[in-house]
């Protein structure tokens, strides 16, 4: 049975959220999340590089199928994430010196961010063909934004909060991304 384009949309959005469903991505979601303007720049870069890198993935695939070489799979499709994110950091640093500063050590991170690999991968698995994928890569890197967004969201409300001692920084962090993490299981009836 072939998957309708708005449910491959809303699957990798919001039903199998990356961040939230299969806790990939999770240092820039805890690192990048105290500012929703560096967030939703962020889940803008990450959004580019899960595009270029599915499309990549696609052509890989096809071309490692067609010499009988699925084993160097993987290893290409690393260079292929680590290449688009140089030249992402290099298309920011260049055009938004502002924003290459605020996202730090973040933005090369998005090199070793298993989302991204976990995105290839998974659309070779599922067999999706290249406007497949591509909405595939659309959806999930929506849903990256929307957990990071949401995050910093809350995070900018609790630094103005009275919050108890025990419970600030990391600790009431961890339990806001489990509270969300719980509130996008509410999805799973939308995945049929």
């Amino acid at each position: 049975m072939s998957e309708s384009l708005s449910y491959i949309f809303i699957n990798a959005c919001l039903v199998n959220n990356f961040v939230l469903a299969y806790f990939l991505g999770i240092c820039p979601f805890l690192g990048v999340s105290g500012n929703i303007g560096t967030a939703s720049r962020m889940g803008g870069a990450v959004m580019f590089v899960m595009l270029v890198s599915s499309m990549c993935a696609y052509g890989i695939h096809m071309l490692l199928v067609a010499i009988d070489a699925p084993f160097l799979q993987l290893i290409s499709y690393i260079v292929v994430i680590a290449s688009t994110v140089q030249l992402v950091e290099m298309i920011i640093k260049k055009f938004s010196p502002a924003l290459f500063r605020a996202l730090g050590i973040f933005l090369p991170l998005i090199t070793t961010n298993c989302a991204i690999l976990g995105l290839a991968l998974f659309q070779t698995n599922k067999g999706y063909d290249f406007i497949q994928s591509l909405v595939y890569a659309l959806g999930a890197g929506a849903g990256f934004t929307i957990a990071l967004v949401i995050m910093a969201g809350i995070r900018e409300d609790l630094d103005i909060a009275d919050t108890p001692k025990v419970v600030r920084g990391t600790a009431i962090v961890l339990m806001v991304a489990g509270l969300l993490s719980l509130t996008f299981m509410g999805f799973a009836g939308l995945g049929g």
